[in-house]
């Protein structure tokens, strides 16, 4: 039986692992064909482990397992000549863009009078100016289509509410729920459809390395704030696939009339 997104092409940032991951084999589940783009590499002043080639590639693997096809590049989203390469060779070799998933993200935890000037610059590159350069590259892909699009920006809890101890990913966030509106409101006459997703915390590599003991170190500085985010739900940690089911929703023609929203998968956290 065809998927939800039978014959349609689908253009991912951070595909190497976590949610991006999730979101390509999702979208491929339900028919899509992938371009996947991550930097793969190192990544400067994050306390978790960077994402690697062989992550990429197992990607591919995983996409291909279910006989889609997938092309893979190394791209880094603070270069839009780079995502604009890479979107090209996509649309050369699978044809169209009919859906962008602006996934690719940092997050630093850091006490307000510890942040640097080069974490803050790191954060609003890759998380606000990164995202900026993905829609730019793409969506005039998904107009020469003629068939419009689903344009879908990763946001957070952050960008809803707050994130204690990240106040550069906090206002990279809020960036982001401030460009889907935005986009929305002058991509809508191309029946292309911008919303956001709005994660809480989810089990990614993005919990690996040093990345828990950056928190404790940033949360002790003002323990009262770490009550912050409590999920109403039992579960406080959502898998990368649940957060992927909402994408493939938004992606497909059941949200055809869904545009400037912010879709929350984090349990409740937001509202407390």
């Amino acid at each position: 039986m065809a998927g939800k997104l039978a014959g349609k092409v689908a253009f991912i940032t951070g595909a190497a692992r976590g949610q991006g991951r999730a979101h390509a084999v999702k979208l491929a589940q339900e028919g899509a064909d992938i371009i996947a783009v991550d930097i793969a590499d190192h990544i400067d002043y994050v306390p978790y482990d960077s994402p690697t080639q062989a992550d990429l590639d197992e990607t591919v693997r995983l996409v291909e397992a279910l006989d889609r096809r997938i092309i893979a590049s190394v791209a880094d989203v603070r270069d839009i000549e780079q995502l604009k390469s890479a979107a090209d060779a996509g649309v050369a070799q699978l044809g169209r863009i009919d859906i962008v998933v602006a996934n690719a993200g940092i997050c630093i935890p850091e006490a307000w009078d510890a942040i640097t000037p080069e974490t803050f610059k790191a954060t609003i590159d890759t998380n606000v100016i990164g995202v900026w350069n993905t829609v730019m590259a793409t969506a005039h892909h998904i107009i020469d289509g003629g068939n419009g699009g689903s344009i879908i920006l990763t946001s957070s809890y952050a960008g809803k509410k707050m994130q204690p101890f990240m106040i550069h990913y906090t206002a990279s966030k809020h960036a982001v729920t401030g460009m889907t509106r935005a986009f929305a409101a002058e991509l809508g006459k191309h029946s292309i459809r911008v919303n956001s997703v709005h994660p809480g915390a989810v089990m990614t590599p993005m919990g690996s390395g040093n990345m828990q003991a950056a928190i404790e170190t940033a949360g002790a500085t003002n323990p009262v704030l770490n009550q912050m985010g409590t999920p109403f739900l039992p579960t406080y940690a959502a898998e990368a696939e649940d957060i992927a089911n909402t994408v493939a929703f938004l992606a497909s023609d059941d949200a055809k009339l869904i545009t400037a929203e912010h879709i929350s998968v984090d349990q409740g956290a937001h509202t407390f």
